[in-house]
């Protein structure tokens, strides 16, 4: 009997989460894209107007690295670029979400955690209708197997995972640390700058290489663009790389968010 209402209890707490989270996602795009004639849409302007300046100015010299084809370096942009985006714009959403909703917090008792998860959601869904629909394409054509567009949900995981992380832990530390967009303006550009997301990783230096492989965009991007441009099956090592990657951040950043939670609301 006690076990039956203790599940009963995880039960509801696990629906009003669900259902909050429905309501501040809703609330984030509504807000987002009140009046905008391309909504959601509005997302693929940045990486395809990145991706052809950056054609244009290094296809090339790049080019040799994708098969001689610029339509290959492009499509190679594409993709590092729409990592970066989507990393970028969530985690620095999440950073401010708990401090946004600082008034709220001490008005009522909610699950923290839902705010920076909410951010995080919300460009899922925007990426899902607008990005992904084109990745999956790109994929299909290149590879004339489905096994590789279904493939893609697990560097679309992984990138989901490293940004849940990245967002709970700077969501947690700008509570105490005011100052802290400003520093992690400079850390999405040094991980933007160590990505290979305009350039084949193959010119990196072999002596500068083990320090970019600390990046947690790397192996996303590396693995996206196997699935998706090779027409090779999946390498598995990639795909693991990615996931584990994913996983270990997400791990240490709830880890955080955790042990810091209970002195938020002093600080909000």
């Amino acid at each position: 009997m006690t076990l039956s209402l203790k599940d009963n209890s995880n039960w509801l707490r696990v629906q009003r989460y669900w259902e909050l989270l429905h309501v501040l996602v809703s609330r984030n795009l509504k807000v987002r894209y009140r009046g905008s004639f391309l909504g959601v849409y509005w997302s693929l302007l940045n990486p395809l107007t990145m991706t052809g300046l950056y054609t244009a100015i290094f296809g090339a010299a790049f080019a040799t690295y994708y098969g001689n084809s610029i339509l290959n370096y492009m499509l190679a942009a594409f993709t590092g670029l729409v990592v970066m985006n989507f990393f970028s714009a969530s985690t620095m959403q999440a950073l401010s979400s708990v401090v946004g909703n600082g008034s709220l917090l001490n008005k009522i008792q909610l699950p923290v955690s839902v705010f920076p998860v909410s951010m995080i959601a919300a460009n899922v869904f925007q990426f899902a209708v607008g990005v992904l629909p084109l990745i999956a394409v790109m994929t299909f054509i290149n590879s004339q197997s489905l096994v590789n567009v279904l493939a893609l949900v697990f560097p679309i995981l992984a990138l989901i995972l490293v940004c849940t992380g990245i967002g709970f832990l700077v969501s947690a530390l700008y509570v105490f640390f005011r100052d802290l967009p400003y520093f992690y303006e400079l850390v999405v550009f040094v991980l933007w700058i160590s990505s290979p997301v305009f350039y084949p990783a193959a010119i990196v230096p072999k002596a500068v290489q083990p320090f970019l492989r600390l990046n947690p965009l790397s192996p996303i991007i590396e693995s996206l663009r196997q699935i998706s441009l090779s027409g090779a099956l999946p390498d598995l090592n990639l795909v693991w790389g990615a996931l584990l990657s994913g996983i270990i951040i997400l791990s240490l950043g709830w880890a955080c968010f955790q042990l810091w939670r209970h002195q938020f609301m002093d600080l909000l």
